[in-house]
């Protein structure tokens, strides 16, 4: 076998991993991944040993439920086949792996800086009909660094390039060095921090999984609670911004404030409005009680009376639905072949949902999930899918409230962290699928933490989305789409 399939959430020691020649790597990779729209890179990526670089390559299938690692050695300064010219999946894997460690590539159609935002080389035109718009390097003044080049013929967008990276955070390399776990805790509620718990549960759910110490029912609990308060707030919030950049005042007010108890009652339950502190492997500080369980459904009959109100005004408003419908589209065929995951794949009937596909907590368990899919890939099909995926979270969190589990002592467990393993933990956060991988020495120490945000499939989906729109369309599309700059800039 040339590679080792293993479940969301394991860990396994490094000599089990099939270490192959590159260029069987490259064949069994691309092979893996021919005609089968239910199998997906979720992680690519490596770091730096004696003999050179160790790369790993995990492809998750969705209809087995299990991800599939394999692995190569490469040396320094090694010219490469391009997994990317044979399926655009791979392609801001490779182009990472290009900056990071400085492998060439022979065939790769795109081999632009990742993350080097200094001198980015932009496609330019030579057209006098055609014009540059630039937009950054601060997007927005007060969001995020991203630079966005829009090449136009008049108001119409030809082509949209995107160059992320301009703070350079390192977060990665900080795992490496922070050796405290409250501090790798941290890093991981701060790596992206509209989907701070989308990131720390993957986080506390990977740590546990090395150690072998496990979890219990309770921390799955607080854990799949808060992820779906978590998808409920971020999605009302981009409701009322998708809302504001269409002029519908009303529907942003009503969006906006909706939002607020939600966060609130995060504040209520941990202190932190944005979740942080809340998630730490093998233990909870704040426990979920039944107090709480009853202020919230006090809360969720009020908030799902207005936001269907709201909602349903939205959906009936002719100057608003002229805005929506047919603006942005991507379709399957460039959903599937792009790589897209969370809500733009399921905007185009691509099912990737990794609460279905490969559970984690209750998921699979107390909840039986099934994704909620449209068809169009416009910014309504955006739209609608975060309005459904609202009611279905508060179905999901009205369920798991009735019956609060007994919190164990919040003392943490003892963690020893094992030699030579590696280890893989997926999330579905409000964005998408999120995949944190590490990989320990043989002094236990780790050698590699490999963060992947949803964004970093999902960004060129917004490139394609905005041609053949109007540049005035941009902001409602970007939006539709609410992708993470600091995501992406690890």
């Amino acid at each position: 076998m040339n590679y080792i399939s293993i479940y969301n959430n394991s860990s396994v020691c490094l000599k089990e991993i099939p270490e192959l020649g590159y260029e069987e790597f490259f064949n069994t990779n691309v092979e893996m991944m021919a005609n089968r729209p239910d199998r997906h890179c979720v992680s690519y990526s490596g770091y730096i040993i004696d003999s050179g670089v160790k790369l790993f390559c995990c492809i998750a299938d969705d209809t087995e439920h299990k991800i599939n690692v394999s692995s190569t050695v490469i040396s320094h300064g090694s010219v490469l086949r391009s997994f990317t010219a044979i399926n655009h999946n791979f392609e801001n894997f490779e182009r990472e792996i290009h900056e990071t460690f400085g492998i060439q590539y022979l065939d790769h159609p795109w081999l632009k800086p990742y993350r080097k935002t200094e001198n980015y080389p932009f496609l330019r035109s030579e057209s006098e009909e055609i014009h540059e718009v630039g937009v950054g390097p601060i997007h927005a003044g007060i969001i995020e660094p991203g630079h966005f080049r829009f090449l136009c013929n008049g108001e119409q967008i030809m082509h949209l390039e995107i160059s992320l990276g301009y703070q350079h955070r390192g977060i990665e390399k900080l795992f490496l060095q922070k050796e405290k776990l409250i501090e790798r805790a941290t890093l991981a509620e701060n790596i992206a921090g509209d989907t701070t718990i989308g990131h720390t549960a993957a986080f506390a759910n990977l740590w546990e999984t090395l150690c072998g110490s496990g979890s219990d029912y309770s921390l799955d609990y607080a854990r799949t609670l808060a992820m779906e308060l978590e998808r409920v707030a971020i999605h009302t919030g981009d409701m009322s911004a998708i809302c504001g950049d269409i002029a519908y005042q009303l529907g942003s007010a009503v969006y906006g404030r909706l939002r607020t108890p939600i966060i609130n009652f995060m504040q209520e339950w941990c202190g932190n409005r944005l979740s942080k502190g809340l998630i730490r492997p093998g233990k909870i500080n704040y426990p979920f009680t039944p107090a709480l369980a009853k202020r919230l459904h006090t809360l969720l009959n009020a908030y799902i009376r207005d936001f269907d109100e709201i909602s349903s005004k939205l959906s009936k408003l002719p100057s608003a639905l002229s805005r929506l419908e047919k603006t942005g589209v991507v379709t399957y065929e460039e959903v599937l072949e792009i790589g897209a995951v969370g809500m733009a794949a399921r905007m185009s009937n691509l099912k990737r949902d990794i609460r279905q596909s490969h559970p984690f907590n209750l998921y699979g368990t107390n909840i039986s999930h099934e994704p909620i899919l449209k068809r169009h890939g416009d910014v309504y099909s955006r739209v609608q899918i975060r309005r459904e995926e609202i009611c279905q979270s508060i179905e999901y969190i009205r369920k798991i409230i009735t019956e609060v589990p007994e919190f164990r002592n919040t003392e943490e467990t003892s963690m020893v962290v094992p030699l030579d393993m590696f280890a893989i933990s997926l999330t579905e956060g409000w964005r998408g699928e999120i995949c944190h991988c590490a990989v320990t020495d043989h002094f236990g120490k780790l050698a590699m933490y490999k963060i992947k945000d949803p964004s970093h499939h999902n960004w060129m989906v917004l490139a394609h989305a905005v041609r053949n729109n109007e540049i005035s369309d941009f902001p409602i599309c970007n939006k539709s789409f609410s992708l993470s700059y600091c995501g992406h800039d690890l």
